[in-house]
């Protein structure tokens, strides 16, 4: 461990290195906050992944036309924030490491059960939408946690565009609410 700058002073403890579009990995300040930053894209790259394999199947299971509607919506949104999530990568000078979302693979195997378990039923809508709010709320915790990361280490393309997924990822629980209170709630509670 140094305990000088090369002009003899102390190093400051937190200092920060701008972001931009042409950093690479050599640039960027390697430190125990940005080896977790990349941690979480590797997680939040890898449970994108799981849910667009999941999302035709939540698409398939869905009984109105506004919910597959909405799946297959979010389905492009999911796919546009890998492009994205590669984008950073890129920009970044790095490789996303392969790594399960273990959270993931549990939420979306309790969709599954859902889905099983409301099969032909009129709560089947409803019980969908409740999978898919809690796919939402990991998200946006996970990429509202990176886009936090992200702008405390001054890497402001980053936050840009986890910025944009974040605000994609509470439209689309908006949306699920939405659909829920109007729609598949109702058709829950009159079922026999």
């Amino acid at each position: 461990m140094k305990s000088s700058d090369e002009d003899g002073k102390a190093p400051r403890h937190g200092s920060k290195k701008s972001a931009r579009s042409s950093h690479h990995s050599d640039d960027v300040p390697k430190n125990p906050l940005h080896a977790l930053f990349l941690n979480e894209l590797a997680d939040i790259y890898n449970a994108e992944q799981q849910l667009i394999k999941a999302l035709p199947k939540m698409v398939e299971a869905a009984q109105s036309d506004e919910l597959r509607e909405a799946f297959e919506a979010h389905l492009e949104e999911t796919e546009s924030q890998m492009v994205r999530l590669d984008e950073l990568a890129t920009n970044l000078g790095e490789t996303l490491k392969s790594k399960r979302c273990k959270a993931m693979e549990g939420l979306l195997q309790e969709a599954k059960d859902l889905m099983d378990e409301q099969e032909d039923k009129p709560s089947l809508d409803a019980a969908l939408i409740a999978a898919a709010q809690k796919v939402e709320h990991y998200e946006i915790a996970t990429y509202g946690t990176l886009a936090a990361w992200a702008r405390q280490m001054e890497l402001e393309e980053a936050v840009e565009l986890l910025e944009e997924s974040l605000e994609e990822e509470k439209s689309a629980n908006d949306a699920l609410t939405s659909l829920a209170e109007n729609q598949s709630n109702v058709m829950a509670e009159t079922e026999d």
